[in-house]
């Protein structure tokens, strides 16, 4: 890991980013906001993953957002396309190697609510691991018990909703189920989510936490909605429907994040 972290940092030029964030589906448009930027390829950093699904670019870009300076990763791997909940590993602990402190993770979704339609965007308060599967597996040592009661850090879940107050783009809250994907739920199984207490559905970011807490860092999370579960409204659901409306949310949530880091007094 250290010859990555230290290639990371030669590049970087003495940028020292304390925030960090993962783009999902349709936050593309957010890297243009970054001001002199240093892109790299994930390739060129081994142990990087290389994501198979369509949307996700596969590169690091850093600079500054706003006031802040920040790196975000475009692309991530997921638990479907390899089995492997640690997928997302080795590239949270080069960022917590290079002194990251907080992580913003976004990702797109599924609805429960039909108050809450495709385009909308959710922070994550809390999450369910429908999927069983753990990336601490195989750890040993009593670190690997993580204690997930405050998982979402409550400043910085505090700071994007005063961004989204300040910026009048509507923000939703409530519960993210991870399902293992890569096949969408079925009826079934979304009104089993819905009486679980969920208000969203997804294939990510749930390990991507728990990873981060082992590691210490603050963490929180918004998914952008990109359609209503499988049965609410009778249509398929489809990857296409997902690259399709996931910018139309995305512009909402770059627009918060923007403002976000704005601030002189992000956490």
């Amino acid at each position: 890991m250290k010859p990555v972290i230290d290639h990371l940092v030669d590049r970087l030029g003495g940028l020292m980013p304390r925030h960090a964030i993962v783009l999902g589906s349709g936050l593309g448009s957010l890297v243009a906001e970054i001001e002199d930027k240093i892109r790299i390829s994930y390739g060129d950093l081994p142990g990087f993953p290389v994501s198979g699904v369509t949307g996700h670019v596969g590169e690091l870009v850093a600079g500054r957002l706003g006031r802040q300076p920040v790196i975000m990763l475009s692309g991530r791997a997921h638990y479907y396309e390899h089995g492997d909940a640690s997928a997302m590993r080795f590239p949270i602990e080069v960022l917590q190697g290079i002194g990251v402190q907080s992580l913003i993770l976004t990702n797109s979704a599924g609805s429960l609510r039909e108050d809450m339609p495709p385009g909308s965007v959710m922070q994550i308060a809390d999450h369910i691991n429908y999927s069983g599967m753990n990336p601490l597996i195989g750890e040993s040592g009593d670190r690997r018990f993580v204690g997930m009661t405050t998982a979402y850090d409550a400043d910085l879940a505090l700071a994007i909703r005063n961004a989204a107050i300040r910026t009048a783009t509507p923000l939703y809250s409530g519960v993210y189920m991870w399902f293992s994907g890569p096949s969408f739920e079925t009826p079934a199984e979304i009104r089993m989510a819905r009486v679980l207490g969920a208000d969203a559905v997804g294939m990510s970011t749930v390990p991507e936490v728990i990873l981060a807490r082992y590691m210490g860092l603050k963490v929180a999370a918004c998914s952008v909605i990109t359609n209503f579960g499988a049965g609410m409204t009778g249509a398929e659901l489809s990857h296409d429907e997902t690259k399709e409306m996931a910018p139309k949310g995305g512009y909402r949530l770059a627009t918060i994040l923007k403002d976000l880091f704005s601030q002189d007094m992000l956490p």
